[in-house]
């Protein structure tokens, strides 16, 4: 094999390997959450698979001619690649609901094995341009680079612009496809270990992998760059709409009636904004879009309301255009991009409300509940103003003490709403918590929220004082937010 042929097969194979690796949280996020421990499994199932592929490929090297050996390796693990997205999604349904088990078990059957057979292609390749032991260490060097940097731009273009771009199914017949074709040119070369029959079950498993792969149907509406989106109608409810973002319902939006609050942590928030804050017009910033429930509410119980939106997914938003009847213009202005960022263009003292709604899975994303941000919110509320969040938590609420604790040390006031006799369950569920420098008159709010259609109730004080003094103070530089959500990971 010539070496810039062996140079584009070692850079593809792991190119097309990190594509996997990438691609596949996006596959189990519906299923599992966006979770730290998503992320987790994919990575440690990737570098198993790699460890075990490039032992079994240094093996086979010593043991079978090259060619039917790349073959065999490239033709299976491309049709493996193509098989990745219909595993995933004939077996999530099954596997749903165990939390990280579930991503770590649909990552291990969707990639494992792909991931290992195009991890055994390089020590084949390294075999190949072995011509004597003196020059052995550069070759072996060269052709690592050369891995490391198809490793590289698997993993950038697959996260900054494929996944973007294009569907994740998409993305996988273009990377599978390319392999099988590259397996099919070592086949011609050298043939295939154990003859035609081996031939064609292997391109069998390839017809499967791209049949089931452009087959099987999505659950999303959109595959966002961040999302599995998609918005489904309320059998309950004519006019009303629930958007999901992976596996959680995230928001909902009466098309006919955009004071319809039908989330009972939505009421909460509602019920806040009205017994803390005076009648008539609010200005306000939002930390997440997802359906713009609030927004829309606000403009409707409480005319001439402004709406600054920061929403990190332009597709979300779009999505929201063409399902939930969002419109922007003075009133509601949506900016994209990570709200981290985007809050510090914001002027100071310039609002009278923020609410904070942006999830990633479970969990309010990391940078988003620091004692660093929490400032920033506070810089861009008037003195009166009021910050009002949505918080998921269960067992012992160890986040939700966590960002108790944290905006105390940013806010003079800070209370807790949760459904009525839900703290003492381990079960858990949404909670508001309500932070401002002005007094909070709890005992309004205390009322507004027990008069919700889905009553809520404040955490008693002694329960406060001891989550703001215990809870743990999340700051840039130490947010552990997932595993304060997973207790025995403690």
């Amino acid at each position: 094999m010539n070496r810039m042929l062996a140079t584009a097969v070692v850079f593809l194979s792991s190119a097309v390997v990190l594509v996997l690796e990438v691609s596949v949280i996006r596959l189990v996020a519906p299923y599992s959450g966006d979770t730290l421990e998503t992320y987790t499994a994919a990575i440690g199932v990737a570098l198993a698979a790699i460890a075990l592929g490039a032992k079994a490929g240094g093996d086979g090297a010593d043991r079978w001619r090259a060619a039917p050996l790349l073959a065999a390796l490239l033709i299976l693990g491309g049709g493996g690649t193509l098989l990745a997205r219909p595993v995933v999604l004939l077996l999530g349904p099954q596997l749903a609901g165990a939390g990280p088990i579930t991503a770590l078990l649909l990552v291990a059957f969707s990639i494992a094995l792909p991931v290992a057979l195009l991890s055994a292609v390089a020590p084949v390749v390294v075999k190949t341009q072995l011509a004597d032991l003196e020059h052995g260490g550069s070759v072996v060097g060269r052709f690592s680079a050369w891995g490391t940097a198809g490793g590289l731009a698997g993993t950038v273009l697959t996260g900054y612009v494929l996944v973007a771009m294009l569907p994740v199914s998409t993305v996988l017949l273009v990377s599978g496809g390319a392999v099988v074709l590259l397996g099919l040119l070592f086949a011609l070369r050298g043939g295939l270990p154990h003859g035609p029959r081996a031939t064609f079950a292997m391109l069998g498993v390839c017809l499967v992998g791209g049949t089931l792969l452009v087959g099987v149907e999505s659950p999303c509406d959109a595959e966002t760059a961040y999302y599995c989106a998609r918005v489904e109608a309320d059998p309950e409810r004519p006019s009303g709409r629930v958007l999901y973002l992976d596996d959680l319902r995230h928001g909902y939006v009466d098309l006919a009636d955009p004071t319809h609050l039908e989330f009972a942590y939505t009421q909460w928030l509602g019920a806040a904004v009205d017994s803390q804050l005076p009648e008539g017009p609010v200005e306000s910033l939002h930390v997440g879009g997802g359906a713009y429930t609030v927004p829309r509410w606000l403009a409707a119980s409480r005319p001439g309301s402004t709406s600054t939106v920061l929403e990190v997914d332009p597709a979300v938003t779009e999505l929201a255009r063409q399902e939930l009847d969002l419109r922007t213009g003075p009133g509601l202005t949506v900016v994209p991009g990570d709200a981290r960022t985007s809050v510090v263009d914001l002027a100071s003292d310039s609002r009278d409300l923020v609410v904070g709604d942006a999830f990633g899975g479970l969990s309010v994303p990391w940078h988003l509940t620091t004692r660093e941000f929490a400032a920033q919110i506070r810089r861009v509320l008037r003195p009166e103003g009021l910050y009002v969040a949505n918080v998921i938590d269960r067992g012992p609420r160890a986040f939700l003490a966590a960002q108790t604790a944290t905006l105390g040390e940013v806010f003079t006031h800070v209370a807790v709403v949760a459904e009525r006799g839900s703290l003492d369950s381990p079960a858990g569920g949404n909670h508001v918590v309500v932070a401002s420098d002005a007094p909070l008159d709890t005992a309004a709010l205390a009322e507004a929220v027990a008069a919700a259609p889905e009553a809520g109730a404040l955490a008693d004080g002694e329960l406060l004082a001891r989550w703001r003094s215990e809870g743990l103070v999340l700051t840039d530089d130490h947010a552990p937010v997932d595993q304060l959500l997973t207790p025995y990971l403690s």
